[in-house]
């Protein structure tokens, strides 16, 4: 199974879910969701994690929160081991009760903070437990909507003070029955399965998070490599070599410097797997087998001549994530 990629620092923001074992239950009584209301009360304390919102369903939970530090991993698997703990005790049973690792998505700021409340309050209603979402005990939402009490460690007024001067239980009710107008505009800003935001804060994410080699094993990583703007970085490198691509692209014969460049470029982009071979010789203007051409000969020239090696060095740095 591949492992979760957990970008963490101080301050960060995350939805964040887990589902029980084979999606059995994971709360059987209203005893077990206030156990785990307890526990993530505690966790909140312990790890210095702001929980903003919260719903417990039958079989799985949504959290929305901000580690003060950057302990998320830390924070969520005192929780999970914790409640299952005592989970356990309680029901006379043993071995894991969640399914694998919990699940988390990081947010780009508080401005998705409300919409992300939205989506995790209606879980209820679109698991068609109840009509009325004030019906439901187990959520953070009859705190927003009503200024109901709640758990002493949950943190609302990041949320509703974003609804100014106005009656916030109000207008966050409001907000929440015409949340589903807006739900599909929420996730087109969720890429990779796990950034919610700008294409700048995936860009932020990549550069400060992804300088070293990139983790086969994780599968978002490779991903948000793809999704590189490649040509920015062709931009770049052909200004150090002080090259113009276009004279690739409009002449069939270029001089013997220019083929070396050309094809140390070529071999960069080709190395870091953003670009299809078909794609890089459109960018080039040669064909889809010459690629595979240049490839060979760039290796080969590396493996014989120190100075091309350096050269190649040199280029390939501002390739590298």
């Amino acid at each position: 199974m591949a492992r979760a990629w957990r970008i963490e620092y101080d301050g960060a923001l995350y939805h964040v879910m887990s589902r029980g074992n084979d999606r059995q239950d994971i709360f059987r009584d209203d005893q077990d969701r206030s156990s785990f209301l307890e526990s993530a009360g505690e966790m909140s304390e312990r790890y210095e994690i702001d929980i903003f919102a919260y719903v417990l369903m039958g079989n799985h939970y949504h959290l929305l929160l901000r580690t003060n530090r950057s302990n998320l991993s830390k924070g969520m698997q005192w929780l999970g081991l914790t409640y299952t703990r005592r989970f356990n005790i309680r029901h006379s049973r043993s071995g894991h009760l969640f399914q694998g690792r919990f699940k988390s998505i990081i947010v780009e700021n508080d401005a998705y903070l409300e919409l992300l409340s939205c989506y995790i309050h209606r879980n209820p209603l679109r698991a068609n437990i109840v009509e009325r979402l004030a019906d439901y005990r187990w959520s953070s939402y009859p705190v927003y909507a009503y200024g109901y009490k709640g758990p002493e460690w949950l943190k609302t007024d990041t949320i509703l003070s974003q609804f100014g001067n106005q009656n916030r239980h109000q207008a966050y009710r409001e907000k929440v029955q015409g949340y589903s107008d807006e739900e599909e505009s929420l996730w087109e800003d969720l890429k990779h399965g796990m950034i919610l935001g700008t294409t700048e804060f995936v860009k932020k994410l990549r550069d400060n998070y992804l300088a070293g080699s990139v983790q086969k094993e994780i599968p978002q990583q490779q991903k948000i490599i793809k999704d590189v703007d490649a040509s920015d970085m062709i931009r770049k490198a052909a200004g150090m070599l002080n090259v113009d691509i276009t004279v690739y692209q409009q002449s069939r014969r270029i001089s013997k410097s220019a083929k070396v460049n050309r094809d140390l470029l070529v071999y960069c982009i080709w190395k870091t797997g953003m670009l299809t071979n078909g794609k890089i010789g459109e960018i080039f203007g040669v064909s889809y087998s010459s690629i595979s051409h240049i490839v060979k000969s760039v290796q080969s020239g590396l493996d014989m001549n120190k100075e091309y090696r350096e050269k190649y060095m040199k280029i390939y740095s501002l390739f590298r994530i």
